[in-house]
């Protein structure tokens, strides 16, 4: 019991659709309780009449006794029309659900495109140049829109506190929404196993206030200062003259690659390898140096730069906020 009780415990500060903040799993919530609750009486019932019909003394055999016109309405009615009901009842509600998750409450002024990788996430906010990564920032109160998708395998989109997980399908462009109340962060996770290291793909929900969300937006817009320090000059020439480049993009240089995170404003982010690691100088030089240290089969290589050259690389990154 109390091994039981200290793994619950750890369970304490997990994202649940049981505490929506948001409209989208507030929806789910009531079918959930309904599922529970009609499955507890349902089980409760049946085990009782099972416990009566094993502790009931056979005074006559079976072929004696005969049945009662009473006792084929009793199976009739609990083997039939009670389930019927509640089928008829949970397939309305289901249906409500579905509605409700189609339809916003109001049209949303915000589309983010949402791609998933192994074992990341691309984020890309279409009518501007703001790319980022692992994290989806959000005006707070009012409905955003999302396009979600995957480049390789099938994932899982999935926030709890504010939306039903849904599939991420290559070729396949699925639109929902999501809304959370109030501003904070809250943690996804892919839900499709998609690989090796599919336990460490999470991203952040970023809700802010309106003002705040569009200063953010336009800052992400802008490319990377270019730097002026002879030492941050030559953390960037190390960046574009090694294989860096081939994968990652940093807007306002020659660097455009696409299949890993964009890096323009790498710093500004919370986490590292999709919510990994926190985001500190420390954990970024940890995580170049060997990312399977903390993600064993992700698709970027270990680096092997000269240590002055190493350390002027993770000066000029730290810059990128």
């Amino acid at each position: 019991m109390i091994a039981v009780l200290a793994l619950l415990a750890g369970c304490e500060n997990s994202p649940s659709s049981l505490t929506p903040k948001g409209p989208g799993a507030a929806s789910v919530t009531p079918l959930w309780w309904f599922m529970l609750i009609t499955a507890t009486l349902v089980a409760v019932i049946v085990f009782s009449l099972l416990g009566m019909a094993l502790l009931r003394s056979r005074q006559e055999q079976p072929a004696e006794r005969p049945m009662k016109m009473d006792s084929q309405r009793f199976i009739l009615l609990c083997g039939a029309v009670v389930p019927a009901v509640i089928l008829v009842t949970l397939i309305f509600l289901m249906l409500g659900v579905m509605a409700d998750l189609d339809n916003p409450p109001e049209e949303p002024n915000t589309v983010i495109e949402v791609t998933g990788w192994m074992w990341w996430w691309e984020v890309r906010y279409p009518g501007t140049d703001a790319v980022t990564a692992n994290e989806i920032h959000i005006p707070a109160g009012e409905p955003v829109e999302l396009r979600v998708t995957a480049a390789d395998v099938i994932h899982g989109f999935w926030v709890p506190e504010l939306h039903p997980q849904i599939n991420m399908t290559p070729g396949i462009i699925d639109t929902i929404w999501i809304q959370a109340d109030e501003p904070g962060i809250y943690r996804g996770q892919c839900t499709e196993f998609c690989g090796l290291q599919h336990t460490f793909m999470a991203l952040l929900v970023i809700a802010q206030e309106p003002d705040e969300f569009d200063a953010w937006l336009a800052a992400q817009a802008e490319p990377a200062p270019e730097p002026s320090d002879p030492v941050l000059q030559r953390g960037q020439q190390a960046f574009l003259d090694n294989q860096c480049l081939f994968c990652h993009a940093i807007r306002g240089t020659s660097a455009v690659g696409e299949v890993g995170p964009d890096l323009t404003h790498v710093m500004s982010r919370e986490t590292l390898g999709a919510a990994t690691l926190d985001n500190s100088v420390g954990n970024l030089a940890a995580w170049t140096a060997n990312p399977h240290e903390f993600k064993p089969g992700v698709k970027m290589p270990a680096v092997n730069f000269e240590s002055e050259e190493f350390a002027a690389l993770i000066a000029y990154l730290a810059t990128l906020e």
